[in-house]
């Protein structure tokens, strides 16, 4: 796959990679307190918030890997939108009060005033410390495509990305990557549908062959109501691990929560999460379909050499979009649309949660404005930096590790909703409990991982319900703390 882009495929790419960090530094301009920067002045429309929460959670690996999903099966894995919709509702109407009951800058202050100090910092830590990993992983993936494409070493493709995306979040705050994350969502939506009727094109027979194939091929197959715990994509596992799944990657994440918190109201907020769920699952349906196209393409194209599923979509993009044209460019700015829109977001998250969460409990001063307007932006620069170190260590790492990982940073998904489970379903419960449930369902879920076969969406429940159970019976031994 490796080769030159035509120059007008790269100055297209080129060109948005500028586009977007001008624009972000122009939407981030007269920043002048932690508001602002963290949360935009609590001012921001409720489309656009929902336009940043669909692409926050879209990155590189859902645009390339999701078609190679449908590539070698079918359309099974929409299931999961199913319980996504189902999690988000529940957000809106048991989360979502929280988190408008005060003045509040992260999602973590709600565990604060129920437990204490002690619980917030925990919570911030964990999911500090997993959204670095994760997503510095996700910057190594997506520099694996610029490597393919342009032969630069993968060291420098992964600093590249992570400086373009440190550059525009530095300056603009939340504002920049809310704004900027509308124009990635377009931007990625925009090059998979050119890429799935170029693909389509290409096929002799077109749409009426593609179809023919589809249905000899069963590509077309969206329900499978098998009772089984091993296989991701069953109705059960769409409906309930997608529900939980989602009520702790929507509803306890500060990435997630952060835009919440930027709405003009706890009305506009709901109406984005809601609708927000829908976009998700249309969005899922479209890079399946993609799928379905490659699988119809290659299947009367045969490659000449093999390559794996995920890869398959980059694969198409490099070696068969027309050159010289500028699709290529654009398709290209895509796959970096997705990347840029999560990473932007994680890190302007990881600054707040660290500035609001970590340093400001710790001074013993109340500090200006203007100095915890620097600190977040110097930490902007310090997660970015160990994002960047983070995708270098990808490099060294075997293929099946780097899942791994990703698969141990969605824990905490399930662990901080029995965190969160504990301080709004019960009132004996106090901080000592909740810290030891949190422990007993980490040590759970890494033994699930390591030692069984159950899918991964169930890794959401699995963490939740041992958390809040731990908590729960740990209460019983420990003394309890009642909530403000």
């Amino acid at each position: 796959m490796t080769e030159t882009l035509h120059g007008i495929d790269l100055f297209v790419l080129i060109a948005y990679l500028v586009f977007v960090m001008l624009l972000g530094v122009w939407m981030g301009r007269g920043q002048h307190e932690l508001s602002d920067y963290m949360l935009g002045g609590r001012d921001l429309p409720w489309w656009a918030i929902l336009g940043s929460i669909v692409a926050t959670e879209t990155s590189t690996a859902t645009f390339l890997s999701v078609p190679g999903i449908a590539f070698l099966g079918d359309l099974r894995f929409l299931q999961l939108s199913f319980g996504y919709i189902i999690g988000r509702t529940i957000v809106v109407y048991v989360l979502l009060p929280r988190y408008f009951e005060g003045n509040l800058f992260t999602a973590y202050e709600v565990l604060d005033k129920r437990f204490g100090l002690a619980t917030k910092r925990t919570a911030s830590l964990v999911f500090l410390v997993a959204r670095t990993c994760a997503d510095g992983l996700r910057l190594f993936l997506a520099a694996v495509v610029l490597e393919k494409i342009l032969g630069w070493s993968m060291p420098s493709c992964i600093v590249i990305i992570g400086i373009a995306t440190i550059f525009y979040t530095f300056f603009g705050g939340i504002k920049s990557v809310v704004w900027t994350d509308c124009l990635q969502f377009v931007v990625y939506v925009a090059g998979g549908v050119i890429a799935g009727l170029v693909i389509v094109s290409r096929i002799p027979g077109g749409w009426a062959e593609l179809a023919t194939f589809a249905e000899e091929n069963d590509k077309l197959r969206l329900f499978d109501f098998s009772l089984s715990f091993t296989e991701p994509y069953t109705f059960l596992a769409g409906l309930v691990g997608g529900t939980f799944l989602t009520i702790g990657t929507h509803g306890t994440d500060q990435m997630m929560v952060q835009r919440y918190l930027c709405a003009r109201s706890q009305r506009d907020a709901g109406r984005a999460i809601v609708l927000s769920g829908f976009v998700v699952m249309l969005q899922f349906l479209l890079f399946l379909l993609v799928g379905v196209a490659l699988a119809g393409f290659y299947d009367r194209f045969p490659p000449s050499a093999e390559f794996r599923p995920d890869a398959v979509f980059a694969s198409f993009i490099v070696t068969e979009l027309p050159k010289g044209i500028g699709l290529v460019g654009i398709t290209l700015a895509a796959v970096f649309a997705a990347a840029m829109s999560t990473l932007s977001s994680s890190l302007n998250s990881s600054a707040s949660s660290a500035v609001n969460d970590l340093y400001i409990p710790f001074r013993r001063t109340e500090a200006s404005s203007s100095h915890l307007l620097f600190m977040s932006r110097a930490s902007t620069v310090f997660f970015g930096i160990a994002q960047i170190a983070m995708g270098i260590v990808g490099i060294y790492l075997a293929r099946s590790v780097v899942t791994n990982v990703l698969d141990i940073a969605s824990f905490t998904a399930g662990l901080l909703l029995g965190l969160f489970a504990l301080g709004v379903l019960t009132t004996r419960v106090g901080q000592r409990a909740a810290l030891v449930g949190l422990v007993v369902g980490l040590g759970v879920l890494i033994a699930v991982k390591f030692t069984t076969s159950i899918a991964w969406p169930w890794y959401a429940l699995i963490g939740a319900s041992t958390t809040f159970a731990a908590g729960l019976i740990g209460s019983l031994f420990a003394e309890a703390k009642k909530p403000d």
